[in-house]
């Protein structure tokens, strides 16, 4: 049956690519209600095809209407809900359960799921809720209608689907374009700047891919493979650089990790590359016995201006000192770390081991954290440990020098830790 219906897909989207099915100008909302009411697998992927294909072509403001008749006629019926719940609670057995997980579920789920049904839907979906991020982040029910695609997102890119796959120079053209454009860390400036970070025998990419969305990485990491730990991207970067054979190394220093789809943005994925990733290599090279990042801090020149602080850009211990106090006590109003690139990376189970100054000597690198960058190791033996007083208690896991460092700038910045 399954290889039946595939055929019939095959065939409706012949016809409906070729003119020959009829196209539906009902206005919208009915289109939207027959989806979600069709009983009809081809029906239902003849209605997917045309809202998926009018959205294609609207404008902003189009765009934004629809997502309002989503939030606004698609909602969930709340008094339904709750008097299925009261069902429940009275005789809870599969008939009232069933009930009331229907009534807790707002049609627009289902909607979004109907939506997925053509072929090529799940790229335009994940498009589509970049869309809906950008127009609607200020709005509480379009955010509400985006906890639907967060929801779904989170189980079509569960871990247990993707897959890892080296990126090289000698990938298809087509990912190794994608490698340049999605970049957000370093920028690639060149396709010369792009081989000497995947051909070197010192040098590794990886990315997670959606079997449905085989062309398009989610994530990717780029690792440099080092004799110690680096306290520079420029000499990581440098174009003369004398490059290691792999037996050579013994660090892996994540220096970039990308995330290439804004549609995709809070379905977290990065936990999994860097720890599957650091698997892999120590795998393939037991001569590694250290696994680091060589990180931004992209919130540390915004902070440190906006405090009524002393200090000299050109002073490094006391950079390193300031910088050691943002990562380990700058907390947002939840508790976590006021850095985002922090709290991945300490979310993850790693430690902050070290700070650099004059690290990042590029004007994006002076402009967000005056130079400064820092390595949050992996230890592969501690990470879980790591992981889990960080979520319990928020405790961070900090070496020796970086606590010094902290207590340091304790004199300078005369505030208490939250």
């Amino acid at each position: 049956m399954s290889l039946f219906a595939d055929l019939l897909s095959n065939v409706f989207e012949y016809r409906y690519r070729f003119g020959l099915a009829r196209q539906d100008g009902r206005p919208l909302p009915e289109l939207t209600a027959a989806l979600v009411g069709a009983t009809g697998e081809v029906t239902g992927q003849a209605v997917a095809r045309q809202i998926i294909d009018r959205y294609a072509d609207w404008s902003d403001e189009e765009k934004r209407a629809f997502f309002e008749h989503l939030a606004r006629d698609m909602d969930l019926d709340v008094e339904a809900a709750a008097a299925a719940l009261a069902r429940y609670a009275e005789n809870r057995n599969k008939a009232t359960y069933r009930t009331f997980a229907a009534a807790a579920e707002p049609p627009r789920q289902e909607l979004i799921r109907r939506l997925n049904q053509v072929r090529g839907a799940t790229r335009q979906l994940v498009r589509m809720r970049a869309d809906l991020l950008r127009l609607g982040r200020d709005d509480d029910a379009l955010m509400a209608l985006d906890q639907d695609f967060r929801h779904l997102f989170g189980s079509w890119f569960n871990r247990g689907f993707l897959v890892l796959r080296p990126i090289n120079w000698e990938s298809p053209a087509q990912i190794l374009e994608k490698i340049i454009a999605y970049e957000a860390v370093h920028a690639i400036d060149s396709w010369d700047d792009l081989r000497r970070r995947l051909q070197p025998a010192d040098r590794r990419c990886f990315a997670f891919f959606h079997p449905v969305m085989p062309d398009e990485p989610l994530i990717f990491v780029e690792v440099a493979l080092t004799r110690g730990i680096p306290g520079s991207v420029q000499n990581v970067l440098a174009e003369e650089r004398e490059p290691l054979t792999a037996d050579q190394a013994d660090t892996a220093v994540f220096y970039s990790i990308s995330n290439c789809q804004a549609g995709l943005a809070g379905i977290s994925f990065g936990n999994s590359l860097i720890k599957q990733v650091a698997a892999d290599l120590a795998a393939e090279l037991p001569g590694l016995r250290t696994f680091v990042t060589l990180s931004p801090i992209p919130g540390f020149a915004r902070w440190l201006e906006g405090r009524d602080v002393p200090f000299d850009r050109q002073d490094d211990t006391q950079m390193r000192q300031l910088a050691a106090w943002y990562l380990t006590r700058a907390k947002r109003d939840n508790g976590r770390p006021l850095d985002p690139v922090a709290g991945f990376h300490l979310g993850n189970g790693a430690l902050v081991h070290a700070l650099h100054a004059r690290a990042d000597v590029s004007p994006k690198g002076q402009a967000q954290s005056h130079g400064v960058m820092v390595n949050y190791l992996y230890d592969l033996a501690r990470v879980s440990q790591n992981h889990e007083k960080f979520a319990a208690t928020g405790e961070i896991a900090t070496s020796s020098d970086v606590r010094g460092l902290a207590s340091a700038a304790d004199t300078v910045l005369k505030e208490p830790a939250k």
